[in-house]
């Protein structure tokens, strides 16, 4: 298996590692503190013995050298070591650094992770990005199955299909339903097909809700899940209130494109341009996070539309300027396509503007920058965007 070096670096005190499963987070955490004092809490062994005598894991923790790090895997399956590792950082200030990993912010919250501010930073892993990748990849094959470590290590579409459906299952077996974190798994599963469908758009929570047959305060509560569990997230729309009315509602985006497909029914079809359209969001949206966590860009991204159908994808919003990124899952792009590009540059809202599609030549139509999307990620892994 290949072994990917990942952009992310290892801080110089204590820190929380949050991103979905699959992302490489255990990979990466044994690479970077090689002979720490670990504590895999997906080992039921392991598990089993803290949870019954959560003193030993303080005592352990004693027995060490000043400045050892101390790993603790999938933190959230016992949050009560939380509070045992703020009493150690009480009693023995700066004298023991801890990585605590975690696959789901939803525990952590609930069981007031905040005892830990201002002591431990947060950090993310997402996907592989292209940089990470070295850009060997062909674009039509990250678009259709993800950027996940283990997918892109398997050779043959139909492993990477089965590791997919497995991941899913995994994720609704010992996320949800082992962590008690939905009443009815059945109508969490048919919730994850439906919502599945609008992956990239502004969610109908009420058609959600009735294709699902399930309540709408329950499927707003099943999204808040997907975002705890770090599986999805919202994109919040961009509102410079210009002369023409904008959407106000956020898009919902699963955090990989191969995950999403595995959920959604085998019935669909993915080759339409609307839906790789989408899929192709989800790869830029992970190297514009990339850009945010790895590389430290301030700012925040949203999304601008208006109800006649004007449209920009992603909108970053940085210190001292903005940029605009529209995103076409076609090989030839369109001038038509930087039109609401060039409307928000005219009125000042934007300073630069980009597009991205699968082309395989750096274009240039008036002010807006085309970029294929490996050049798009070099941008994004560089000064030369921001």
């Amino acid at each position: 298996m290949a072994m990917y070096t990942r952009l992310l670096t290892l801080p110089t005190q204590s820190f929380f590692l949050l991103g979905p499963r699959g992302t490489g987070k255990t990979t990466w955490l044994k690479s970077v503190l090689p002979g720490s004092k670990y504590f895999d809490l997906l080992r039921s062994t392991e598990h089993i013995r803290l949870m019954r005598n959560p003193d030993e894991f303080r005592q352990e923790i004693a027995a060490l050298k000043k400045g050892s790090w101390v790993v603790v895997d999938e933190i959230q399956k016992l949050p009560i070591l939380l509070d045992e590792i703020h009493s150690i950082m009480n009693d023995f200030p700066k004298q023991y650094n801890f990585a605590l990993s975690g696959s789901s912010a939803r525990k952590l919250k609930r069981s007031g992770v905040n005892l830990l501010a201002g002591r431990a930073i947060n950090r993310h892993l997402l996907p592989l990005t292209g940089s990470e990748m070295n850009y060997d990849f062909h674009e039509e094959d990250i678009v259709k199955y993800g950027m996940l470590p283990a997918v892109r290590n398997l050779s043959h579409d139909h492993d990477r299909v089965d590791f997919l459906d497995a991941y899913i299952a995994n994720y609704l077996q010992e996320e949800i339903q082992q962590e008690a974190l939905v009443k009815n798994l059945a109508s969490f599963t048919r919730f994850l097909s439906v919502a599945s469908l609008f992956h990239g758009q502004v969610t109908n929570v009420a058609g959600i809700a009735r294709d699902a047959g399930v309540q709408r305060p329950t499927v707003q509560g099943y999204f808040d899940v997907l975002t705890d569990t770090l599986i999805g997230r919202w994109l919040p729309a961009w509102t410079p209130r210009m002369k023409v009315k904008e959407k106000v509602h956020p898009k919902f985006y699963f955090f990989d494109p191969g995950v999403v497909q595995s959920i959604s029914p085998k019935s669909q079809d993915f080759n339409t341009s609307d839906r790789r359209g989408f899929f192709l969001e989800s790869i830029v949206m992970n190297e514009l996070l990339a850009a945010k966590y790895y590389h430290g860009i301030k700012g925040e991204f949203y999304y601008w539309s208006t109800p006649s159908g004007t449209e920009v994808d992603f909108i970053w919003k940085g210190l001292k300027s903005s940029i605009g990124i529209e995103v076409k899952a076609t090989k030839q792009w369109k001038t038509s396509y930087g039109n609401p590009l060039r409307e928000l540059h005219a009125e000042k809202f934007i300073d630069r503007e980009f597009g991205v599609y699968l082309g395989e030549r750096i274009l240039k139509d008036n002010n807006v920058w085309i970029f294929p999307l490996k050049e798009f990620m070099k941008k994004c892994a560089s000064a030369d965007l921001w």
